[in-house]
Parts: C-alpha cells; sequence; structure tokens
C-alpha cells in the first residue's frame, strides 16, 4: 500500500474530520449514503475510484460499532464496488480497514477503503507469514472459540 500520511486525527467525536464531513462542516465529493453509512472520495487517491466509506455514527474504530452498523459498511462498501467496477473497469480489488496506530489507523472514526487495484499499481499487500504448526492453529481457533 503506499506510505501512510503524516496526518493522524485524534479530535473528540463531534469534531474528527469524518464526523465534520458528516455534518457537512468540511467539503467533501460524497458518492452516496445512507442512515448509517457515508461514502466519499480519498482525497489520497490510490487509484482512480477510491473511496471511503464511513459510519456517520462516531466509531473510534471496528471495535467501538455496533453489529448494524458493521453490516451497512459492507453493504455499502459492495455498492460502492461495483459501481467503480463500471465507473473504473479495474482487474481486482482491495478493501482495507485499519484499527489503532499499530494496524495503520490515520483517522480515528471507522472508515474502510475502497481501492480498485491495477498490475503494476504500486500498492503492496504483504507480511512475513508466520506458518505455525497445525496444533497451535487449532489452539488458536479454540480460544477464539472460546471468546466467542
Amino acid at each position: 500500500m503506499a506510505p501512510m500520511p503524516n496526518f493522524i486525527d485524534t479530535s473528540p467525536p463531534g469534531h474528527c474530520i469524518f464526523c465534520r464531513l458528516v455534518a457537512r462542516e468540511i467539503p467533501a465529493a460524497i458518492v452516496c449514503e445512507d442512515e448509517l453509512t457515508i461514502a466519499f472520495m480519498d482525497i489520497g487517491q490510490v487509484n482512480p475510484g477510491h473511496v471511503l466509506v464511513a459510519t456517520k455514527r462516531h466509531a473510534d474504530n471496528l471495535y467501538a460499532m455496533t453489529d448494524e452498523e458493521a453490516a451497512a459498511v459492507m453493504i455499502t462498501a459492495r455498492r460502492v464496488a461495483l459501481a467503480a467496477q463500471k465507473a473504473f473497469p479495474s482487474a481486482g480489488l482491495t478493501l482495507l480497514q485499519a484499527n489503532g496506530a499499530e494496524g495503520g489507523q490515520t483517522v480515528n472514526h471507522f472508515h474502510m477503503h475502497v481501492v480498485p487495484r491495477h498490475a503494476d499499481d504500486g500498492i503492496a499487500l504483504s507480511w512475513p507469514r508466520k506458518e505455525p504448526a497445525p496444533t497451535v492453529l487449532a489452539d488458536y481457533a479454540q480460544r477464539l472459540k472460546d471468546a466467542l
């Protein structure tokens, strides 16, 4: 992925850049919106058609969202992806959502990137594979099942 900008918005709820956008206090190229979500052009376009889908209600991250908001974001992201494929035909698509500074989140308001992808577009999504043993994976799965 392109390098993350140096901008990190740490504004309180109601004052963050995306809350201000939802309130129409700042301009944005809005693509669509519904009761729970808003989709708008990312000002840092990675490829033509790069859209952010955000919750209208301020939620810092995935952990602060409701199930209804999470479902609405995915529905809006899919709608935007289908439109982007028509408007900006591409060979692929990346949905990216980051939580916390360590996860690469730069605006503390839940949002998902919808990015049309092309060969050699400069975006690299790779990480070191650890490939734990099957018994370790089974342990991880059980821990998650117990947490559910």
